[in-house]
């Protein structure tokens, strides 16, 4: 219901102005004021959408009335009425707002027209304002989407160029040619932590925050120039541990730093490091650098072992177990060659084994902890309870695929082309199908040899040019139709993909020229 206020110090004025209006709109709700500190009052208690304001009353006059109104309620209208037409008032009055002006006596047909008019217009406005609030927390929504994807895409793949540069300007954090991961370790079962974590960093706004992946949580982490990098990175890990501290649920709860990079493609290294520096979580800080973990070998050449590691993490995801049982083979004869004690060497290589059934579980493939289950004597019964170790951990990998479904990649694609133009994630789209995200994007790399968002963009593009072909539809309507939130991003998108507008291609398609 729409409300109006009639303030007039004249009784038979606010009577005369309410009956009149009464009758034009009787749906509206129409409330009094006998001078301008009442109107102050009210306007906080009533809210309406008009006031009609008579400017010359004793005390607070209208203008003043108007002033203070508008200062709490921006939203509210005014429409100013008097007897004296006069400059001053209204150069005043245009000042603070006020949409029309009334001059007493006026004609009932004038009163009404002039109400209407305003009302109409706040009405506009306050349908383009709530719509103007639901496409923002529409576009917010699909960037949390958007940026939990980035994150998984970077880590676990490639994403077209297209995606980065336009949506690290769409992200609202600032980003930089530096950057950092970190791996933040949750107690099991802490998955109300999560968004916990994504608002705090989101506050500080340094970073990109990924999905939770079992208990690792992966951050893409903005360098800051005006601090170093280990400051900064001590900063963030305490201010996320804080969360922990205030649970007063402090055990389970780790933070792994990996070295700073300058391009995309050294992010997953960075992102590996991360990962080994959560090997021992039994440190009492709760944090460590990767820089700080002591190399695989307690020879010299600790650079090319470290290489070694990322390689091997590397082939784990990809599957290629033979090359995994051949580098821990080799890490193995490099201690032994080194004059390293036995008893050394297998708890670093079971640490390696450890991280690697991590490795394994942001994959979805759960297997059991490795552990030996006696003390080496030698390096020859090393290599044999650790080939059998490995060996446990391939056939929990080939099981896991094995019961996979051979049409499951048909079934994704269906089901992306059918809800293309929704905010579907990889998170979302993994427990649809119950397969992790992590998997998902392998199979596409693997399957399809393209991966998840370029698909994704593929099916939502096909669909623009068929919406395109309808010249009745306007370009903000497709970008809405086929998912996306904001038509310039769109262009740019269709553009990337088709070198030309959508513009361009409609007219060209209908056989226009520009």
């Amino acid at each position: 219901m729409r409300k109006l206020l009639i303030v007039d110090d004249e009784p038979i004025e606010r009577d005369g102005m309410q009956a009149i209006l009464h009758k034009a709109y009787p749906e509206l709700e129409i409330k009094q004021a006998k001078n301008g500190k009442i109107a102050v009052e009210m306007a906080d208690e009533f809210k309406p959408d008009l006031i009609l304001m008579d400017i010359m009353m004793p005390g607070m006059n209208g203008l003043e009335a108007i002033a203070q109104i508008s200062e709490e309620h921006p939203s509210i209208k005014f429409v100013m009425v008097t007897a004296f037409d006069m400059f001053d008032y209204a150069r005043q009055a245009i000042k603070l707002g006020v949409k029309d002006y009334l001059l007493k006596p006026s004609k009932a047909s004038e009163i009404v027209a002039t109400v209407g008019k305003v009302l109409k217009q706040s009405e506009i406005e306050q349908h383009s304002l709530a719509t103007s609030k639901f496409q923002q927390a529409a576009i917010q929504n699909a960037l949390t989407v958007v940026e939990t994807d980035v994150v998984t895409q970077l880590l676990f793949d490639h994403v077209h160029e297209v995606h980065i540069d336009m949506l690290v300007e769409m992200l609202d954090i600032r980003s930089t040619n530096e950057k950092f991961v970190m791996v933040i370790l949750l107690p099991a079962g802490s998955e109300i932590y999560y968004s916990q974590v994504k608002e705090k960093v989101r506050q500080i706004g340094s970073g990109w925050v990924g999905a939770l992946y079992g208990r690792q949580l992966p951050i893409i982490v903005f360098r800051e120039p005006h601090r170093s990098f280990r400051s900064q990175a001590i900063f963030l890990a305490n201010e996320i541990l804080s969360i922990a501290r205030k649970s007063n649920l402090q055990e389970g709860w780790f933070v792994g730093i990996g070295n700073v990079c300058e391009s995309q493609d050294q992010i997953r290294q960075s992102y590996q490091e991360s990962l080994i520096a959560t090997m021992d979580t039994t440190l009492a800080g709760k944090y460590r650098f990767y820089s700080d973990v002591p190399a695989l070998s307690t020879i010299s050449d600790g650079q090319e072992a470290k290489q070694l590691e990322k390689q091997f993490f590397e082939q784990i995801r990809l599957g290629q177990w033979e090359q995994v049982h051949v580098n821990v083979m080799a890490i193995i004869h490099r201690y032994e060659n080194g004059g390293a004690i036995l008893l050394q060497t297998q708890q670093r290589v079971l640490e390696l084994l450890w991280i690697t059934t991590r490795v394994m579980s942001e994959m979805g493939i759960e297997t059991e902890a490795p552990f030996y289950s006696l003390q080496a004597q030698d390096y020859r019964q090393l290599r044999v309870e650790t080939e059998h170790l490995i060996g446990r951990m391939k056939k929990s990998y080939v099981e896991h695929y094995d019961r996979v479904e051979v049409d499951k990649i048909h079934q994704i694609k269906q089901y992306i082309f059918d809800h293309s133009h929704e905010d579907i994630s990889l998170d979302a789209l993994g427990r649809k199908v119950d397969l992790s995200p992590i998997y998902i994007s392998k199979m596409f790399k693997e399957k399809l040899g393209i991966n998840y968002i370029d698909f994704l963009t593929e099916c939502r593009i096909e669909k623009a040019k068929k919406l395109l072909r309808d010249p009745e539809k306007s370009l903000k309507e497709i970008t809405y139709e086929i998912g996306y939130h904001e038509p310039n991003y769109f262009s740019k998108v269709f553009k990337k993909v088709c070198s030309v507008s959508p513009k361009e291609y409609r007219n060209s398609f209908l056989g226009k020229k520009d």
